[in-house]
This record gives C-alpha cells, sequence and structure tokens, in this order.
C-alpha cells in the first residue's frame, strides 16, 4: 500500500523511540490525538506497527513487501471463487464448444446427475475433438473429458496461494472448487488464473487492505 507522508514520519517516529504512546506521536507531529488516530489504525492494520495496551505503539520490523507476501499468504478460495461453468456427461462436443465461447471461459466442469464432478474439459480437449471429419453433435463429452484421477480439485477453506501454485504446476487454467459429499465431489465454484489475476492486482491497488 502507498502510505502518506505523515504516515511515513509516524513509522520513523515509531521505529526510533518505540513503544511510544500515540499521545506521544501527537505530541510530536504537534498534532491532536484525534487527528492522529486514522492514521495510527491503517499502519496497525496494515501491519506496520503493533499496538499494546499500557505500553503503546512498535514498529513490526516488516518491509511493504514482506507485509505483501504475508497478505497474500492469507487469502482462501471461497473469498474469490466463482460460479462454476459446468455441463452434463451426455452433452454433445458442438454444445461444450458453444458453452465455452458464450461464457467466455477456458474451462468446463463435466457433472453427473447429482451435480458431482466426473470430468473437466479445456479448449485443447475441444481443439482435439474438433479436428478430424467426425459429426461433433454425435459425440458426447464424457469420451473426450479428462477423468479422475487426473483433475486437480480444490476446497473453499484452501489457500489461494495453493491453487496458484497448481496452475502453474499443472499447467491449467481453471481448478473446479468441490464439496465432499455422500454422492461424490460436488462443484460448488472455479479458481481460474484470472482469478488469480484480479486478487493480486486488487491487493497491489489497496482494495483489499
Amino acid at each position: 500500500m502507498e502510505l502518506s507522508s505523515r504516515q511515513e514520519e509516524i513509522i520513523e517516529i515509531v521505529k526510533e523511540n518505540g513503544p511510544i504512546t500515540g499521545e506521544n506521536i501527537a505530541e510530536r507531529l504537534n498534532l491532536t490525538r484525534a487527528t492522529l488516530r486514522p492514521d495510527l489504525a491503517i499502519l496497525t492494520m496494515a501491519g506496520f506497527l503493533d499496538a499494546r495496551p499500557r505500553v503503546g505503539y512498535f514498529f513490526t520490523g516488516k518491509t511493504g513487501s514482506e507485509l505483501l507476501t504475508e497478505q497474500i499468504k492469507k487469502f482462501k478460495v471461497y473469498e474469490y471463487q466463482h460460479v462454476p461453468i459446468v455441463v452434463k456427461e451426455s452433452v454433445s462436443v458442438y454444445d461444450a464448444i458453444s458453452t465455452m465461447f458464450l461464457e467466455d471461459v477456458g474451462t468446463l466442469f463435466v457433472v453427473d446427475d447429482k451435480a458431482c464432478l466426473t470430468g473437466v474439459l479445456s479448449r485443447k480437449d475441444l481443439l482435439r475433438a474438433s479436428i478430424g471429419k467426425q459429426d461433433l453433435n454425435a459425440v458426447p463429452v464424457h469420451i473426450i473429458m479428462t477423468r479422475m484421477p487426473n483433475i486437480t480439485v480444490c476446497r473453499k477453506e484452501d489457500l489461494l496461494l495453493d491453487v496458484a501454485q497448481n496452475l502453474i504446476n499443472k499447467q491449467i487454467d481453471g481448478i473446479p472448487v468441490v464439496k465432499d459429499t455422500a454422492s461424490g465431489l460436488e462443484v460448488v465454484g472455479r479458481i481460474t488464473k484470472t482469478t488469480i489475476t484480479k486478487a493480486f492486482v486488487e491487493l497491489i491497488t489497496d482494495e483489499h487492505i
């Protein structure tokens, strides 16, 4: 996050004199405690400063990049997951291609009648199926989809950073967010490379803090 000149001055005062009370910081800046309160709250919430009752404020010793890393490591999947785009196993390859373009996604999740995951369709899967002279209306997606156990999944409490690492390592565009049920893995969301990018941009532009 970008700090104001006054906030940077507060940090320097706390670095040199901490622990120090809010009243003493205000005196050094020739300001009232009330005027200073929002700045101290921001610096404390952002992690630059910490405060202890009856002791005062002290510098955490963390740089902006370190605090940024800490924030990223706290992000959970449920905070950023989107509505999954799913198709049934019986849907034709032609209809799956149409759905992918209409929904503007790179991955479709194939589910059974109980909304449980049975497969994944990527752009590459559909492209391979399109090569040749076969009738795409006559080929169901369950013929060409990737099946378990070759599907990477995540759950809503997983760390977003771990999911991002899986997207990179597996070279895939999207991962289904699933919930364990008696019938199988119910698809409840999706995380994509675009999701990860938006999350990190949001953090950098200070919308999340």
